[in-house]
């Protein structure tokens, strides 16, 4: 019986003492990652502060400008790390800690980036400096782009490089093709480029054109027709553009941008580039497309290629569309949900200012999980254009309303902004809601699913709805 009993008091010891010694371990190890959390705070805002000196400099070497990008792709992941703790911690779960070697790899990374930093500080210091607009909310509508400082900054030092070979035996213009999937921002891209001021001071003439296509009834077949964008300088004449081509370019130095050309109106582009090659000396040609063969084809210099923002960069992307102006962050629910939706919209810029502008407007759980559950993530990697907006709208519309047509207006910004119902509105309990705040017909609708701010122009994505009352 004293055995038994001796046993017993002893079992009981060992296990106190193997609980309080577990308890200092997880105190222990609590406290270490703490203490590395702190230490990648303190590095993030000194790369930070680098890498805002960098974007305000410009950097011609393309290994300074690979060593930005390095950077820049470290201080997202640090800020998104710390952002994924602050809420694993609100969400008081017993697994709610990162990853211990998720933390040190990213202390790691952030520890070799900071001791390079000096050598990047004196790399910078033979650097020009350059203008740069004030940093503001991205929700805010003002034209800002949302991260491609390095590609921008390529894309410039190709175009304000001098070209020596002498015009006689020039072949072709430099031309610099842009590739990358649709919906991943080349023309966003392209047009921030050419309204940088060190372009606009080196080309008299900048021309934006498309290829439309067209249906040519006499001959029974499709045409493709080119058609003017924009034109900076120059005669202006968006109405015919062929005319603006055979304008004598002898005396001009111009930039001319073709964008979304496949293998189609590759061919009829190539008949065009002859009539261009009288340019004045420096004049440039860049190219969009998401296909490989035309870039490879086409280009005189390696293309730019766009790819999907990665995911720690895109969900403060997504987060300034969807969290702007609110104190939804606060609540760990949504903002765990949030989160979830953010992975299944696959990177898409076209998603988060719909998804966002919804979710913005409702800070409902019960809503967020049926957003979540839909099929947002089941669609296209960026988004097919129209066709990704027509399904993701179609995803979120509550049963009461279908959409019937999507058209896309672009307007200059001085003209007055079109009256639309607001996307979010759809979701309110009830047509009579809708109604309120929508247009005076709430049966047929023309409704706003998001707006592009662009230097030249905003283009309106709208669907025309019937709302069943």
């Amino acid at each position: 019986m004293a055995e038994v009993l001796f046993s017993a008091v002893v079992g009981d010891m060992v296990g106190r003492v193997i609980s309080l010694l577990a308890s200092r371990c997880r105190n222990s190890n609590q406290e270490s990652a703490m203490a590395k959390l702190q230490k990648i705070r303190r590095m993030l805002v000194r790369i930070h502060s680098v890498v805002e000196e960098a974007k305000g400099r410009h950097i011609r070497n393309h290994v300074a400008l690979d060593w930005l990008s390095d950077l820049d792709d470290g201080v997202w992941q640090g800020r998104y790390l710390l952002d994924t703790v602050r809420c694993r911690e609100t969400e008081h779960e017993e697994d709610g800690h990162v990853d211990g070697e998720e933390i040190d790899r990213v202390l790691e990374s952030l520890q070799g980036m900071s001791g390079d930093l000096r050598e990047f500080l004196m790399l910078l210091q033979g650097c020009k400096r350059i203008r740069r607009p004030l940093a503001t909310n991205i929700f805010v509508d003002n034209g800002q782009m949302f991260g491609r400082h390095v590609e921008r900054e390529r894309i410039i030092n190709f175009l304000l490089h001098d070209d020596y070979s002498p015009s006689p035996s020039k072949e072709k213009l430099p031309l610099l093709p842009i590739v990358g999937d649709i919906g991943v921002g080349k023309t966003t891209l392209v047009q921030h480029v050419c309204d940088d001021a060190r372009l606009r001071s080196r080309f008299p003439l900048i021309m934006l054109f498309n290829f439309s296509s067209t249906y040519a009834i006499a001959l029974g077949e499709a045409a493709v027709v080119l058609k003017s964008k924009h034109v900076i300088g120059g005669s202006r004449n968006l109405k015919h553009p062929l005319h603006v081509l055979n304008e004598d370019l002898r005396s001009k130095r111009f930039l001319m941008v073709f964008e979304d050309v496949d293998m189609h109106k590759k061919k009829m582009l190539e008949e065009l580039l002859p009539s261009l090659r009288h340019g004045k000396q420096g004049s440039k040609i860049i190219v969009t497309t998401n296909n490989m063969r035309v870039a490879a084809s086409m280009g005189t210099v390696a293309p730019i290629r766009l790819k999907v923002l990665p995911h720690p960069e895109y969900w403060f992307f997504f987060k300034a569309h969807a969290f702007a102006a609110t104190d939804v962050e606060e609540n760990p629910r949504l903002l765990a949900v949030g989160r979830a939706i953010a992975r299944k919209l696959n990177g898409s810029f076209f998603g988060a200012k719909i998804v966002g502008g919804v979710l913005r407007a409702h800070p409902n759980l019960q809503l967020w999980c049926k957003i979540l559950r839909s099929n947002i993530g089941g669609l296209s990697l960026l988004g097919d254009g129209l066709g990704y907006i027509a399904d993701l709208a179609e995803n979120l519309l509550p049963s009461h309303v279908n959409m019937r047509q999507l058209i896309i207006t672009k307007k200059p910004f001085r003209s007055s902004q079109p009256k639309f119902a607001r996307f979010h509105d759809m979701f309110l309990p009830s047509p009579d809601g809708a109604q309120e705040s929508c247009c005076t017909d709430v049966r047929n609708a023309k409704v706003l699913l998001c707006r592009s701010v662009l230097p030249f122009y905003c283009v309106y994505y709208h669907a025309h709805c019937t709302v069943n009352v």
